[in-house]
Formats: structure tokens, sequence, C-alpha cells
């Protein structure tokens, strides 16, 4: 079905930072699939961990034991201080997951008509309840009727969601991104989410992380909200989790770890041998590497160098991230610089219409993370110098 517009480009082979295209050209990918390939193409310990158990059992299903599951669920729990994980397919899956166990939770506790707050801006995934929770008219129109028990604010505004707790008393949850992503990568103050937390602790919400985008170690730490120095009660990862093998993980803690029991919720494919074996590599790479913190020194080099050679230039609005999630806001609607970089040899992307999102995998190197600076720097200056400032009249 014809739902994605495609770039003319089709890719053979990859190796770390780099794609090959079917005719042989390479370039740098500096999107790693949306932030899924952290550890880059074709690394050594991800395949060896999919030829191993390929070549042993694949599937079984969630009727039988899964020890590949039961090792990956304990790694993760014991990283995020959780005690519980549901595992999915997808990120849309983690977080209809979180969804219900905030409902089922609110039921529990007699609260009959329970809300979810989401925030403005907000991608949480397209199945009904996620893409109502996520905060974009133009994904959700033409599929309403939505999913009620959503109750939406600004991002990063803390009196908003004290408003809303004044005027809705049956909120039960909040959802919220570290950082948002889709939404143009979009940076909290540093006191957001511990103030959030302090609001669901008084209020009696569970604090839901989506950690889909910011997770494995994209952002300098393992997790993102780990830099706020709290902890959720829930959380959900997928994306970077197992470097392109489909996966989602629901992690939650306290009380909210007790509440889906057998029946509740489930999935044929969810944290079968290969997927877990998969995401085990990475975790092992990521901590014997040291790649989180190695992002984090990535990533300041790429912003100081974007920030040197953009700062002041006029239709460059904001240059933000953490880690290697970054973006670079220009004050008018940018697409075909994802045609152009890729005319360069260069994978990036556009997104909330004059972001350029980068996103290039955690194994990058200097001479890569340079290379980035000066090609997109290039594209953007010489867009910017061809295409008219939005608000400048025209000429009389």
């Amino acid at each position: 079905m014809a739902t994605y517009k495609r770039l003319p480009v089709a890719f053979d082979h990859g190796e770390g930072a780099w794609l090959w295209d079917v005719d042989g050209r390479r370039y740098l990918d500096a999107l790693s699939g949306i932030a899924v390939c952290g550890l880059g193409h074709a690394h050594a310990a991800v395949r060896a961990a999919l030829c191993d158990q390929a070549g042993t059992l694949i599937h079984t299903s969630n009727l039988y034991q899964v020890p590949q599951q039961a090792e990956l669920g304990a790694r993760l729990c014991g990283a995020a201080g959780m005690d519980r994980v549901f595992f999915g397919n997808s990120g849309a899956e983690a977080n209809e997951a979180a969804i219900k166990l905030a409902r089922l939770h609110a039921h529990q506790r007699g609260i009959t008509n329970p809300a979810i707050l989401v925030m403005e801006n907000a991608f949480h995934g397209r199945t009904l309840a996620t893409l109502t929770a996520t905060g974009n008219r133009k994904a959700q129109a033409g599929f309403e009727p939505l999913v009620q028990g959503f109750v939406r604010v600004p991002y990063n505004d803390i009196d908003a969601i004290e408003t809303a707790a004044a005027n809705r008393p049956n909120i039960v949850a909040v959802l919220v991104e570290p950082i948002q992503g889709e939404g143009g990568i979009i940076v909290p103050d540093e006191d957001y989410l511990p103030r959030l937390r302090a609001l669901c602790d008084h209020h009696q919400w569970l604090l839901m992380v989506d950690e889909i985008q910011t997770g494995m170690g994209r952002t300098g730490r393992l997790f993102a909200h780990q830099w706020s120095g709290i902890k959720a009660d829930v959380m959900t990862l997928a994306k970077g989790l197992a470097n392109g093998v489909p996966i989602g993980a629901c992690l939650a803690s306290g009380a909210a770890a007790e509440v889906l029991g057998p029946g509740s919720h489930g999935s044929t494919f969810g944290g079968n041998p290969l997927a877990c074996r998969a995401a085990a590599s990475v975790l092992d790479t990521l901590e014997h590497e040291g790649l989180p913190s190695r992002a984090a020194v990535l990533g300041d080099r790429l912003i100081d160098g974007f920030r040197t050679r953009l700062n002041g230039v006029t239709g460059v609005q904001d240059i933000r991230g953490c880690g290697l999630m970054i973006g670079i806001e220009l004050d008018r609607s940018c697409p075909e610089l994802v045609t152009e970089a890729l005319n360069r040899g260069l994978l990036i992307n556009v997104t909330a219409g004059s972001v350029v999102r980068l996103l290039p995998p955690l194994i990058i190197d200097d001479d890569q993370a340079t290379e980035i600076v000066e090609t997109v720097t290039e594209l953007i200056l010489m867009f910017l110098s061809t295409n008219a400032d939005p608000d400048a009249g025209s000429p009389s």
C-alpha cells in the first residue's frame, strides 16, 4: 500500500556508519534508520548473536518459558531500576501496553473513567490508542473517532499540568517523552521531569516515560530520563533496543509492575529468542564499548560545530539536542534538504517541517562527525541563500 513516500534510493549493504546503494554508491548514515541502528550496520556482535540463535531456535511462543527473554528482561530491569517487563514487537506496541496498564491500574483503584495526560507535538505511535496520544493532528486526520481518555497539554509546561489536574480529577497517568523527537528535537527545561515526577507523586499518577527514540544510549545515558535523576513508574523502549530487529518493551516498577496478569495482555511474537538475543548483544556492546558516554562527547562536538558555523545566520532559529539526537530549526519549511543531502551522499531527516534532525549511529568516529557538520552546514547555508525568507514581503 502507498503508505510511504520513499526516497529514490535502495540500499544493498552497510558497514558501520556507511551504506552502499544497489549501484555501489556510498552514503554516510546520519539517521540510523530513525534512531534504530545505534551500533551502525552489520555490527559483528549483533550478526554473531543472530546467526547463532537462528541456528538453534527462533520462536516457540509465550505459551512456554523463554530463557533468552527472561535474561534480557532481568538485564533491562536492572539497568532501569524496574521490576517487570512486557515484550512486544514495536514502539507502538510498547506504548499500547503502557496505556492498557494505566487504565487497568485505574480500574483496580476504583476509577471507572480514567484519563491519561499527554503532550502537544508528542509522538507515541500509529495504532488507534497511540495515535490519539500523539499530538499531531495531521497524523490523526481521517481516523476518527479517536480513542477517548486522553487530556492534552503543552510540552514543558508544568503550570498547564497543574491546571489540568485541578479540572480533571480522573487523570491517572502522564505519558511523556524526555525529549520530543518527531516533534522537532524539543529538549525541556532541566527541572521539567523532576517537577513532573513530584506532581505524579502528589496526585498518585503513574509517570510513564516514552524512551522509544531517546533510549539505548542515544542521549549520552542509557535512558534519557536518567539525566534528570528521576525514576519512572513505566518506561517504554523499542527502536535502538535490538539494532534493527523488531522488539518493543514496556517496563514497570512498584505497584505498576503488578497490574498486568495472565490473560490481560499478550503477544505472539513478543520477546522471541531471536529478538532477545539481538537486544542482549546491543546491551553488551553499549556497556563494553562505553558508547553512551561516547555519544555525549560526540553530541557536544556536533552541536558546538554547528553553533560555530551557523550562529547568527539569518534563517537559523535554534540548534539544540542531547547526545546524538540533534535538531537544527530553520525559520522556513525545508523538506527538500533531505534530497539535497542524499545527492551529497548523506542521510538526514527533516521533522516538524523545519527541523533538520540528526540521529547518527553511536559508533561514528571523529572524521565522520566532522563530515556531518561540514556537509549539513553547507547544505543549510546554500538552502537559505536560495530560498526566500517566508516573512519577507514581495518586492514592490
